[in-house]
């Protein structure tokens, strides 16, 4: 059994899978989530000045040059996807090593404040769980699943992308059946909202249950 504390359970799915979508539903059940995107977002958004940048942009620009702070000292995304992309082949593993340690940092430090408020159970939405390392610090995971057919026009209405360039950016990820080998609960988002909040309902329950077990 381990000390009283919050207990991280970690969300992931495919892109269109409908994460976002579920994880509110979890939030009227009293489970609420850290958007792993959204803390990247906040770390890498624009600022007044030099001095105000973010540890993660400071040390983005150290590794990368003054080039990828767009006019308003935000991340110029466009800039560092050609870096990345464009033949450094370190630029990738440099980039992972430097904006997944403070986006698991600010996490950690945001499910702890969630903790603070009165929530013991936090979801991670963490689109690469695995890929950063995230899994390992969560009691157990969540899949979020949809047929490959809804997630591709989902995928394509949300980003405005051709069927083609859909299923390339699905080829580039985990598999659905790979997703699901590694998680504890799977959820189908398949079905009618009152048949969704069922299955989050079921595990809710089952969450609640294991860190009755697990922690004080």
């Amino acid at each position: 059994m381990k000390k009283s504390g919050v207990m991280l359970v970690g969300l992931c799915g495919r892109s269109g899978s409908g994460k976002g979508y579920i994880a509110k539903m979890f939030a009227e059940y009293g489970i609420p989530s850290v958007d792993t995107d959204a803390v990247y977002r906040g770390m890498t958004s624009s600022v007044p000045d030099k001095t105000m940048l973010s540890t993660c942009m400071t040390e983005l620009v150290g590794r990368f040059g003054e080039q990828i702070l767009a006019d308003d000292l935000s991340l110029n995304r466009p800039v560092m996807r050609n870096l990345v992309f464009g033949g450094d082949t370190d630029a990738l593993t440099d980039l992972n090593r430097i904006t997944h340690r403070h986006i698991l940092a600010d996490t950690q430090s945001a499910a702890e404040q969630f903790y603070r408020d009165g929530f013991p159970i936090v979801l991670i939405d963490a689109p690469v769980l695995y890929e950063s390392g995230f899994d390992k610090m969560c009691d157990c995971v969540v899949c979020v699943t949809a047929p490959e057919d809804v997630i591709v026009s989902r995928i394509m209405k949300r980003d405005g992308l051709s069927e083609a360039d859909a299923k390339r950016r699905l080829a580039s990820q985990k598999t659905r059946e790979e997703l699901e080998g590694r998680a504890d609960f799977v959820i189908s988002n398949d079905d009618e909202r009152p048949v969704l909040y069922e299955r989050v309902k079921r595990c809710t329950e089952s969450l609640r249950a294991i860190r009755s077990e697990r922690y004080e």
